[in-house]
């Protein structure tokens, strides 16, 4: 079973960000406690980065089987090598 670690944090908030974490949390607010909060915004934040990261990836991946296969061709290893030697 992988080992957990639990980390406490303190963040400082002040004037509209206090207000706007306060106003989320609690009984009219839709999390219960301000950690539950940030969990769940930590959460949305590593996954918003994970689609970004798919979505470039995807998106080379689309190009690169787009691109035509007529310019490439076999190479011989003697090929390859004089080829970097060249740039």
């Amino acid at each position: 079973m992988p080992r957990t670690t639990t980390t406490t944090m303190t963040v400082r908030l002040s004037g509209p960000l206090s207000d706007f974490v306060a106003a989320n949390v609690g009984e009219h607010g839709d999390y219960e406690n301000v950690s539950e909060y940030m969990r769940d915004l930590i959460r949305r934040d590593k996954e918003r980065k994970e689609q970004a990261a798919f979505d470039r990836l995807k998106a080379e991946l689309t190009h690169a089987f787009a691109a035509p296969e007529t310019p490439y061709g076999p190479l011989t290893a003697a090929e390859v090598i004089a080829r970097n030697q060249e740039g």
